[in-house]
């Protein structure tokens, strides 16, 4: 099947043929004519797979012109990377449209977005925050809005937004469209779906877990830190096709710890990505990677979604994730787009619960690769690694003392005082050598 095949409009057809599209995936092709139906639309399907076409493409093509550019289109999505990724295919497609598209997030100033919203536009791409933030002071108005799109939204629920989700739900207007897209289908998604949507049709493009057939999984036993980072030099050193590599760690200080070792050995080559990082920091990292300024990014699990990087030729799992589904989101990042790509991870003997919690999820095994025989397997630990001793202090107990009295001192001279009865007189007498009398009053 091809993209001919459905039904577009022509300013449609020739924005995809701009950009060399060609042949819809499985989960646009399957979700085009139910959202071209007008039902509700749960979409699951794996990252990678084209998520993003599969709702714009059937949105675009309903959506009517209209001179009082109030929203008819809002697309929520969880983090900023992925609202300038979704706003930059949204221009694509409407080259040949007379559409405003609009995307805000946080992390940056209100005010230039506010104005950027009272301007006018037809379609918003915004993260759940900032939205209720625009909400809240009455800049964006919902009641044009026919369709809703929320991706990734067991992310989304992942990173604490389900009050603003339902904040912004509830505002909508209730005559509208609701299209929804997962990766994973949880208890919370669920809910989401009961408490919000009408009926929704669920389209699957591949089951949740699966491994991707296009992308190449193996992986390395190393013992500890300092061996991985010996093992990813001596690998990007000695494999001419690592062009694009994307590094994943679990933490950021680990990303940090990572760039510092490895900036020595590849500099100008090399990115970091993480949440501590200044926005312009972020977007400057992926922009340098994209254009390919950078062979390498380290990045942890916060673009494990958000990054649409044409042409990753590895991921490189440096730490195992701590959830099984980010496994899946993480090697998703390369073999976009029917390309082959490489996914290696390296393990340690920590990780044992989750290569096994991974591979249960995936029912797949990874498959295991002899460590190079010219690698430097280091001694040196972490304070990390370094084993923690837990030692049970012994209770001590004062020793019994014998022939003790209790806590008495004698007083000092000047604190020895007893009350007595003094004869006032008597002290008169003694001083003036005679009575004083109080004479009476005249």
């Amino acid at each position: 099947m091809t993209f001919d095949e459905l039904n577009l409009n022509k300013p449609l057809s020739n924005a995809l043929e701009d950009l060399g599209y060609t042949t819809p995936t499985t989960i646009q092709q399957n979700v085009f004519s139910v959202v071209m139906s007008g039902r509700d639309v749960c979409g699951l399907a794996q990252t990678g797979t084209g998520k993003t076409l599969a709702y714009l493409l059937p949105c675009l093509r309903q959506l009517q012109f209209s001179k009082e550019k109030l929203a008819q289109l809002l697309i929520i999505v969880p983090t900023r990377e992925l609202v300038v990724q979704v706003l930059e295919t949204v221009n694509q497609l409407t080259a040949y449209m007379n559409l405003t598209a609009v995307g805000v997030y946080g992390g940056v100033n209100l005010k230039p977005q506010a104005a950027e919203v009272q301007k006018g536009m037809d379609i918003l791409v915004a993260t759940p925050g900032r939205l209720v933030d625009l909400l809240s002071n009455g800049t964006f108005k919902t009641k044009a809005i026919k369709k809703l799109v929320i991706d990734e939204v067991d992310e989304m629920l992942d990173l604490g937004f389900r009050t603003q989700l339902k904040i912004i739900l509830d505002l909508l207007p209730p005559k509208r469209q609701n299209l929804l897209f997962s990766a994973t289908l949880t208890i919370e998604v669920e809910k989401l779906i009961e408490t919000f949507f009408n009926n929704p049709v669920r389209v699957e493009a591949a089951p949740v877990g699966t491994p991707l057939e296009n992308i190449a999984q193996s992986a390395y036993e190393v013992p500890n830190f300092y061996t991985k980072i010996n093992l990813l030099k001596l690998l990007l050193n000695q494999d001419a096709t690592m062009t694009k590599v994307l590094v994943f760690v679990a933490t950021k200080q680990l990303a940090d710890q990572v760039y510092e070792e490895m900036d020595a050995k590849f500099p100008g080559q090399l990115g970091i990505i993480h949440s501590n990082k200044a926005q312009n920091q972020r977007f400057e990292a992926v922009d340098n990677f994209k254009s390919g300024a950078f062979r390498i990014l380290i990045a942890t699990d916060i673009i494990a979604r958000g990054l649409d990087v044409a042409e990753v030729s590895h991921v490189i799992n440096f730490d195992m994730p701590d959830v099984p589904e980010n496994y899946i989101h993480r090697i998703g990042r390369t073999g976009r787009a029917d390309q082959k790509g490489i996914a290696i991870t390296f393990i340690t003997p920590a990780d044992e619960e989750k290569q096994e919690a991974i591979e249960a999820l995936m029912n797949y095994q990874i498959p295991l690769v002899p460590l190079p025989e010219d690698l430097a397997i280091s001694e040196v630990l972490t304070e990390a690694e370094k084993p923690k001793v837990h030692m049970k202090m012994p209770e001590v107990k004062a020793p019994k003392r014998e022939d003790v009295g209790p806590a008495f001192h004698e007083k000092l001279a000047k604190n020895k005082k007893v009350n007595v009865r003094r004869d006032h007189a008597a002290e008169k007498m003694l001083k003036y050598g005679r009575p004083i009398k109080r004479s009476g009053k005249k």
